[in-house]
């Protein structure tokens, strides 16, 4: 189980020597389920991605603390996560000089064990995530948006990682290749198990997709819903943005 509680998270405000800071994450509790999905939505700026950085790691929370199993999500002295990401931005995801080959086997050789078996790895997690074999001595430019997304998602599943974070994963494609991968990710997590962290701005994706919502206002949960009660939802704000979708 993942453990949010009571995080905070400020930024400086008015330039690197201002004493001005601006709260962007105010007290934010949840727990997470291993192998569910949860949605983190709401409207830009309102706290999501500064969450799931904090989740990765890639920030600290002023206070409060994230923990799984128990214990802290970094761990102390190797400034490893357990949680691996799929981010809006394929194209700035994989180092443009990599081979899909290659980009695959750097999240492999984060773990032990010998080069040739993780090497014919590489062809399964392509199958795994319906590309092509030919796909493995490309490189990113030589492929499509939706082919790129569909690397970095087999990467994040080569690290094993108990959960992957996806943020806005889907945005940046195209309408039809959205729907195509997000039934990939359906797909992956009936039959893999596996377990989402999915920020979203898109409501209707994330119902597609999880088990629960988590709708986010101002740096703050609103409120926390099982997707079959989504239209049961209590807050102001949370009916509001339900029904500007379903108008």
């Amino acid at each position: 189980m993942l453990v949010v509680d009571q995080v905070n998270k400020y930024y400086r405000k008015g330039g690197m020597f201002s004493r001005e800071r601006q709260q962007v994450l105010n007290n934010i509790n949840f727990q997470y389920n291993l192998g569910e999905c949860l949605g983190i939505i709401g409207e830009s700026g309102c706290g999501k991605s500064t969450l799931g950085r904090l989740l990765l790691g890639i920030e600290k929370p002023e206070s409060g603390s994230i923990l799984l199993h128990g214990e802290e999500l970094v761990k102390k002295g190797t400034g490893k996560v357990a949680m691996s990401a799929v981010f809006q931005d394929y194209t700035s995801s994989i180092n443009p000089f990599f081979t899909v080959e290659q980009a695959i086997m750097e999240a492999l050789n984060m773990k032990p064990g010998k080069r040739k078996l993780k090497a014919s790895k590489v062809d399964y997690y392509l199958q795994h995530v319906g590309l092509e074999l030919s796909c493995r001595n490309k490189y990113p430019h030589e492929l499509s948006g939706g082919q790129v997304q569909r690397v970095c998602i087999a990467r994040a599943i080569a690290t094993e990682s108990p959960c992957i974070l996806l943020d806005e994963a889907i945005s940046s494609l195209d309408g039809s290749v959205q729907i195509q991968i997000l039934e990939l990710l359906k797909k992956l997590k009936d039959r893999d198990k596996l377990g989402y962290i999915f920020i979203t701005h898109d409501i209707q994706s994330a119902a597609y997709l999880c088990n629960r919502v988590m709708i986010m206002r101002n740096g703050e949960i609103e409120e926390i819903v099982n997707i079959e009660h989504l239209k049961d939802v209590q807050s102001p704000y949370a009916r509001k943005m339900l029904e500007m979708i379903m108008a």
